[in-house]
């Protein structure tokens, strides 16, 4: 028999998947149904961010990689991103349950609960999010709660080299920080030197200002230049990264800063965009993680959740623990103005420009 729709999708399997657990007791509850179908469908969202993350991991993972494999890279990333929006989205449609069609059937969940993901956790992983960042929950460590056969994939996810492992690589490897025509972190050092030296003078030269008011914008002004010198002195830098406060290596957070205030350059546009991208599903995934912590407070208030733990508190803090790319929202500290940017070679640029000599 010839394939059918149906029969491609496996519609028949596929639809029976859906049980309701207040059926199963005598008293079926109308939303129990819509519950089910959107974990069900965040499920097999994961299961194709997984399959995206594999395929930018190969990609990216190499000694070398190719300017055409960048590329496909980022198309991956951009589908990831896209997918992000629609997994925030369902939440409108998750929330047009109400709390009381919720507590009609919410009892009978315990002691399940969305924290035994095994593909979301999988996705951390993959993603590069550090055992030492994972806030514990129910005071023991993540794979506890997980179902006991899905506990060897997530952990293999732990194991293997992560996005952020391949990209602070690839970013480390980057070739153009420094040559013997163009030292940019030397260039850049005395362009914000020269920038905050005038700031100061600024700041001292605003007779209208009270002496109060300028003794604020000074202390405001110190810790400017205290954040710039943390980063030019790769000692300091480091100890930053010991600390916690840091995660890239040195290396790999200069390409970055080239990357980002040399965007325009051809060659750089798209290790531009893929550092967008990388920072796009981070902020996706803060804004999901946070989205469910007001849906939560708006279905159970201050209750505790299904599996056993601190409800909405335990998700509020896991928006801001559970950032893997923090390093790359904060760049931004360090931009300069366009027109203090260093003055690249025309050997250089020309490189930049994808143009080689015949």
């Amino acid at each position: 028999m010839s394939l059918s729709y149906g029969k491609y999708l496996k519609l028949r399997e596929l639809l029976a998947c859906q049980e309701p657990e207040s059926a199963k007791h005598g008293a079926p509850a109308h939303d129990e149904l819509l519950f089910i179908v959107t974990h069900q469908t965040y499920e097999l969202w994961f299961k194709q961010v997984l399959h995206e993350l594999d395929a930018v991991l190969a990609l990216m993972g190499g000694a070398a990689v190719a300017e055409k494999d960048v590329g496909r890279a980022l198309h991956h990333l951009e589908r990831i991103v896209k997918i992000q929006g629609v997994l925030i989205d369902q939440i409108d449609v998750l929330e047009t349950m109400t709390p009381l069609d919720f507590l009609d059937f919410r009892n009978l969940l315990t002691p399940s609960s969305g924290f035994q993901s095994a593909q979301f956790r999988s996705i951390e992983n993959k993603l590069g999010l550090a055992r030492t960042q994972r806030l514990r929950y129910n005071e023991a460590d993540y794979e506890a709660s997980l179902d006991a056969p899905d506990r060897p994939a997530v952990g293999a996810a732990e194991r293997a080299p992560s996005l952020f492992g391949v990209v602070e690589a690839w970013l480390a490897r980057t070739p153009f920080v420094a040559s013997p025509q163009f030292d940019f972190w030397q260039e850049y050092r005395t362009n914000v030197t020269r920038m905050l030296d005038e700031d100061r003078a600024t700041i001292e030269g605003k007779a209208q200002l009270a002496p109060a008011a300028q003794r604020a914008q000074l202390e405001e002004f110190a810790r400017t230049r205290e954040t710039f010198a943390s980063v030019f002195d790769s000692a300091r830098y480091e100890a930053l990264r010991a600390a916690g406060q840091r995660r890239l290596s040195y290396e790999a957070f200069l390409a970055a800063l080239m990357i980002m205030l040399y965007r325009d350059e051809p060659i750089l546009q798209n290790p531009f965009r893929l550092l967008t991208a990388l920072v796009t599903i981070d902020e996706n995934l803060s804004l999901w993680r946070y989205r469910h912590v007001l849906m939560v407070q708006r279905m159970i208030g201050a209750k505790i959740g299904t599996g056993g733990s601190s409800g909405q508190d335990y998700l509020r803090r896991t928006v801001e623990a559970h950032r893997v790319f923090l390093d790359l929202f904060n760049l931004s500290t360090y931009l300069i103005p366009r027109s203090l940017l260093p003055r690249l070679p025309n050997a250089l640029r020309e490189q930049l420009g994808f143009r080689r000599d015949a």
